[in-house]
């Protein structure tokens, strides 16, 4: 079998079964294959050592007849995610270094399942960027360019490196983690599927925090059917998170049948923004019409409060890191900066942060531990949680008028250059957050989904958001447009 790495989930699992393929084989071709790319800067800590001895163990379970769907599966995981002897540094120098003596909930759930780790993922600083350019390992570039223009784009972020390494076929699907969109625009970027599951369905456990209370992790796959197979294996209740959901996992592939005939899909006004890209109001209407035709009612609904969204992300999440982020400080682990003769704890403080944290990393610390000062706290983080609240209730009322998901753009461009989007205005870059913040400040389940290409070539993503605990329903859904929108465009190899 020709091109091992370009196989998904669902077809590795059906060659696993059948003795067609080896897990060992499935890895050798990932690891050439990374080894390969390293002009995309996707892989930033390789373990091929690991890779192989879980690949053989995942061989044997195989043969033994015991092997639950991801057993033998190479993913690529974030890095985001705490591995146990493995680099985890949540591509900040501050943590450099860092190997924890622990494993997250997350890749605990897909080793005992057998998945196999080709590798950490770049990714921006603590999850923090819409581009991958905020990285102590340097930017991750998309697999994807302009026609016949060779500049290097963005393949979105904070899940860059995941987004780039599924997109170009390094592994068969990656972790990736979403506090505002960082799962659904770097999917849209690439050419990929990737959901962000409801607040609670998966374990954050073991996961680098950025803001707790909208960080959720999800897979990132090549289709909507791995999306549902790789999710099923990420979900469960873990009592060492509190905020995790003591609920059954369905079993998600089996819910795929692609008939939505009956459903009531919203298309929410608020969402048709001023200066929107005519490709993404026709995309936009497109996939309407694909879900339409497939039998779902299509109605107009009213998320009102939705322009607030994103001022009120942009006030919790940073109120939620700087909280977090202390306690990086020089004293347990991660970076300590050389102190100076007569520096105290302070002075430590001061210049381990300064040296360890990134320009965006110490901008948004320094915007939440503004708005969570004494005579600021009710001016605006209270007032942020109240918006909040009132976004939470727009979806719960659409939701109580029978309407089962939300179609939306997933972000308002197609992948831009990097260093397109100048420093100097972080507003522009937050912007590409637009259509995505909601769904995290509502904690609802949100998948993007390839349906078209732009005029130079570029993927473009629709997203469809679900009612709470309603994945399974939301992936049919979302697998219902993607059979109507037949998205098969791949990236030219060019890296």
């Amino acid at each position: 079998m020709a091109e091992l790495n370009k196989m998904t989930i669902a077809a590795a699992r059906d060659a696993l079964r059948k003795g067609d393929v080896t897990s060992a084989e499935l890895t050798e071709a990932c690891l050439s294959e990374i080894d390969s790319a390293g002009a995309l800067n996707a892989f930033v800590h390789h373990t091929p050592e690991i890779a192989r001895a879980q690949a053989a163990a995942a061989d044997a379970r195989i043969k033994a007849g015991d092997a639950p769907d991801m057993c033998g599966i190479p993913l690529g995981i974030k890095d985001l995610f705490c591995t146990k002897g493995v680099p985890s540094q949540a591509a900040s120098n501050i943590l450099k270094g860092f190997k924890p003596e622990y494993e997250s909930t997350v890749t605990s759930q897909l080793f005992d399942a057998g998945a196999v780790m080709l590798g950490k993922l770049n990714m921006d600083e603590f999850a923090m960027g819409s581009s991958n350019e905020t990285s102590a390992y340097g930017n991750a570039v998309n697999p994807w360019r302009r026609g016949n223009d060779d500049s290097a784009l963005t393949p979105g972020g904070s899940s860059g490196g995941s987004a780039s390494a599924v997109a170009a076929d390094l592994c068969l699907a990656a972790t990736g983690t979403d506090t505002g969109g960082s799962i659904r625009q770097p999917a849209a970027f690439t050419g990929i599927t990737g959901i962000k599951p409801t607040y609670g369905r998966v374990s954050r456990w073991g996961v680098v925090a950025f803001a707790s209370s909208l960080d959720q992790a999800g897979p990132m796959t090549k289709d909507v059917r791995d999306a549902a197979i790789m999710l099923e294996a990420m979900c469960g209740h873990d009592a060492k998170d509190s905020t995790s959901a003591d609920l059954a996992v369905p079993n998600f592939e089996a819910m795929l049948t692609g008939d939505i005939k009956g459903k009531t899909i919203g298309i929410p006004r608020e969402y048709r923004m001023d200066g929107m890209p005519e490709e993404i109001e026709k995309l936009w209407a497109e996939g309407t019409e694909m879900l339409k035709a497939a039998g779902a009612k299509i109605v107009d609904i009213s998320l009102p409060h939705t322009k607030y969204a994103l001022p009120a992300y942009y006030v919790i999440a940073p109120a939620e890191a700087s909280s977090n982020l202390a306690r990086y400080d020089g004293v347990r682990y991660g970076h300590r900066a050389k102190l100076a003769a007569g520096d105290g704890i302070t002075e430590m403080y001061e210049k381990t942060r300064a040296e360890g944290f990134g320009h965006e990393v110490q901008r948004r610390v320094m915007v939440g531990t503004y708005v969570l000062s004494a005579g600021f706290y009710d001016a605006y983080y209270n007032r942020a949680r109240k918006v909040r609240t009132l976004i939470k209730r727009d979806f719960e009322t659409v939701f109580a008028d029978g309407i089962d998901a939300i179609l939306t753009p997933t972000t308002p461009s197609a992948a831009f250059g990097l260093g397109e989007m100048s420093d100097a205005d972080p507003i522009a870059m937050y912007l590409n957050d637009v259509f995505t913040v909601t769904v995290n400040l509502a904690g609802l389940p949100g998948i993007a989904v390839p349906t078209g290409v732009d005029k130079r070539g570029l993927p473009l993503g629709l997203q469809l958001i679900g009612r709470p605990w309603e994945e399974g329903d939301l992936l049919n859904t979302a697998y219902a447009l993607e059979q109507a929108a037949g998205f098969v465009a791949k990236p030219r190899k060019w890296w």
